[in-house]
């Protein structure tokens, strides 16, 4: 925890040696993300939608979900948490969503679940925003699930004909489904995600100790009305327009969108079992030089927005070729564009290094 404060006041200290002409207007992308410590699960889990194997119930609960553009907006209005586990074949989660009127009507795969409430899971296991995978679930534990080689932003195009063939889920619903006349307590669902159906090549890559994903969780919210006994989403009378969804999320990206994969929370994977001696989670020790990065992927698209091209030098960037790198040490940055692509690379004092395009495509290199 000490060496995630110290990178947070680093963040901080560079924005004080260069004002805001850094930083400004990109704050709210720049927020500490959240993280996770899954443990392992010594025995086996039955996925029925209940959790109560004495590995759930020794793993510890997330933090409540915020909106998704944080502490700007108002807190949700129904809690929202989760807690994971894992062995050497899944990824398993339970999440419990507090709700007065459960409710879906979806009930076949790939059928676009976030028309409803719905419970969402995005993973990017390489953490490099490129060639991540998303997993949706309705009350009525309706799956759909896609697969997303880049993002929206990017013109990326989703993968709908993605299966994850051994993904199992269960719904249990404290209440009742589908009728407005009481007042539900929950719904909560119980999913493992295989290793196997997170493969981007030939091999599945199963996570050993200290290993860190990047990930995140949504929840879909929308406004209703009754309309002949069946809950409908609510329109705006004064524009004919359906009212915009809440979305909650665990980790806050600090603006209305899933597909900025560098903005999801951290989970980190421990070969201790549930309950047992509680491991740290170790943050990046090089988050500034990461912050430049994206912050560079951020300002080339804001400078192509308003000059038809990207920046050729940090300078046209506001930035500079040389930024502190927050250790008594200085990060080099270089840029290299054409008129519709660029590419940007931030150098550490000790070698390390940092990458990112205009496809919003992130590496790293290591000395």
């Amino acid at each position: 925890m000490k060496k995630y404060l110290v990178t947070i006041l680093l963040l901080v200290a560079s924005v004080g040696v260069f004002g805001q002409s850094i930083w400004e207007g990109y704050e709210h992308l720049f927020t500490p993300a959240r993280h996770y410590v899954v443990y392992k699960a010594k025995s086996p889990i039955v996925i029925d939608g209940k959790a109560d194997e004495r590995s759930w119930v020794k793993a510890e609960w997330s933090a409540d979900f915020a909106d998704i553009e944080g502490d700007k907006k108002p807190l949700p209005l129904h809690e929202t948490r989760l807690k994971m586990l894992w062995d050497e074949n899944y990824l398993y989660i339970f999440v419990e969503l507090e709700e007065p009127h459960v409710w879906a009507y979806y009930n076949e795969r790939d059928l676009i679940v976030y028309h409803e409430n719905d419970f969402e899971v995005f993973i990017d296991p390489d953490g490099n925003a490129h060639d991540y995978f998303e997993f949706e679930v309705n009350a009525a534990n309706t799956l759909f699930d896609l697969f997303m080689p880049k993002s929206y932003r990017n013109g990326g195009r989703p993968f709908v004909i993605y299966d994850a063939l051994g993904f199992e889920s269960q719904v249990s619903i404290e209440g009742t489904l589908n009728k407005p006349d009481d007042v539900d307590q929950k719904w909560s669902v119980e999913m493992k995600i295989p290793f196997a159906d997170l493969r981007t090549g030939v091999t599945t890559d199963v996570p050993t100790e200290g290993k860190q994903w990047r990930i995140n969780f949504s929840r879909v919210q929308w406004q209703t009305k009754l309309v002949d006994g069946k809950y409908t989403r609510l329109v705006d009378e004064s524009t004919g327009r359906l009212v915009p969804e809440y979305n909650w999320v665990w980790s806050p990206q600090g603006i209305i969108s899933m597909h900025a994969p560098e903005r999801y929370g951290f989970i980190q994977f421990t070969e201790k079992a549930a309950g047992s001696r509680k491991v740290d989670f170790l943050p990046e020790v090089d988050q500034l030089l990461v912050d430049y990065t994206w912050l560079i992927y951020y300002k080339q698209k804001t400078f192509k927005q308003k000059h038809g091209r990207y920046a050729s030098s940090p300078e046209e960037l506001g930035l500079k070729a040389e930024l502190p790198d927050g250790k008594s040490g200085t990060a080099k940055v270089e840029v290299w564009s054409t008129v519709h692509q660029f590419s940007a690379k931030v150098t550490g004092s000790k070698g390390q290094s940092f990458f990112v395009n205009d496809n919003g495509l992130f590496q790293r290199k290591n000395p």
